[in-house]
């Protein structure tokens, strides 16, 4: 495949080229003769489009070191109020009690997910003891009412909902009162017992495979991994029944999670994602719909809205 985008080079240099030769900018030259594909949509998108993510909807995951001595640091952001607000609220309060540190990731579920939290969580004796004052859950918040929230439409139809769009930066899937959080790859929910249960927030997982919709509005969503998803996806999957792990030994250490606002100002990740709400985010989202860049033979009309990510970029803070 390298000689064939190899030759996407060459035409760019052609039209280049061809543009100076014309006297026009080289740029729109190539936008006029040659579709953009979505990465180059997002390349392009002007400063005003990105919205920058607070850091205390940031959370920093630290593993133990892999087998080759490489970090590993997942990067969450965490779903905006009001979807799941309770559950956002005690991880931040988890986060700010160290609970998770020196815990594990205890389950890897191929094509599914990967879950951290207690090993010892099912005996009470053993048990780590929750932070106090954690809000009480219930089931009724898996979903939340659509009034007054800014939701921007996807023209994609959906099997699991009669409309699907974004608000905040996230996926949400809706019917004409309400919209919930929905399981796409990376997206991080919280584990739970048989209802009623809807679990505190101190069980947490990410969708390590095609998005498990399935599970929409009989889980949490608390939030979406945008960097490190590898460290993740790439766990041994576990031997036992659901991909749990049943020899500690083969448990990856968590050595902390943090929330990115309680770091030192020079250690903050800084994020910004691509507003929904922009002309380059209707470009981005019309190009994954109908992929016309030359690679591409037949544009497919459609996607799935899990397909349509909403792009997020790091950002490099300059040193004085």
């Amino acid at each position: 495949m390298k000689h064939r985008y190899a030759g996407r080079t060459a035409l760019t240099l052609s039209l280049t080229l061809s543009a100076l030769a014309l006297g026009l900018s080289p740029a729109l030259a190539q936008q006029a003769d040659t579709p953009p594909a979505p990465s180059e949509i997002v390349a392009a998108a002007p400063v005003a489009d990105w919205v920058a993510i607070d850091p205390s909807d940031i959370l920093v995951m630290t593993l133990t070191p892999d087998a080759t001595g490489h970090a590993r640091r997942i990067i969450i952001q965490l779903m905006p109020a009001p979807f799941a607000s309770a559950w956002t609220q005690n991880v931040r309060a988890l986060a700010r009690a160290a609970w998770w540190d020196e815990l594990a990731i205890v389950r890897s579920q191929d094509n599914y997910v990967a879950q951290w939290g207690d090993p010892d969580g099912e005996d009470a004796a053993t048990a780590r003891a929750l932070p106090a004052g954690l809000h009480p859950t219930v089931e009724a918040d898996y979903v939340t009412p659509a009034a007054n929230l800014a939701f921007t439409p996807a023209p994609v139809r959906d099997a699991y909902a009669e409309r699907v769009g974004y608000v905040g930066g996230f996926p949400v899937a809706g019917d004409a009162t309400s919209l919930w959080g929905i399981h796409c790859y990376g997206s991080v929910g919280v584990g739970r017992g048989m209802s009623p249960d809807a679990g505190t927030g101190a069980e947490l997982y990410a969708v390590n495979g095609h998005g498990p919709r399935h599970l929409d509005r009989n889980i949490a969503v608390i939030g979406r991994v945008v960097e490190g998803m590898e460290h993740l996806s790439t766990l041994p999957r576990g031997t036992g029944p659901l991909g749990f792990y049943e020899n500690p030994a083969e448990r990856t250490v968590i050595t902390s999670i943090r929330l990115a606002s309680s770091l030192p100002a020079a250690e903050q990740p800084r994020f910004q994602y691509l507003a929904t709400s922009s002309a380059s985010f209707a470009r981005y989202m019309d190009a994954r719909m109908n992929r016309r860049d030359p690679f591409f033979i037949r544009p497919a009309n459609g996607a799935d809205i899990c397909n349509i990510a909403v792009p997020v970029r790091r950002v490099v803070m300059q040193q004085p």
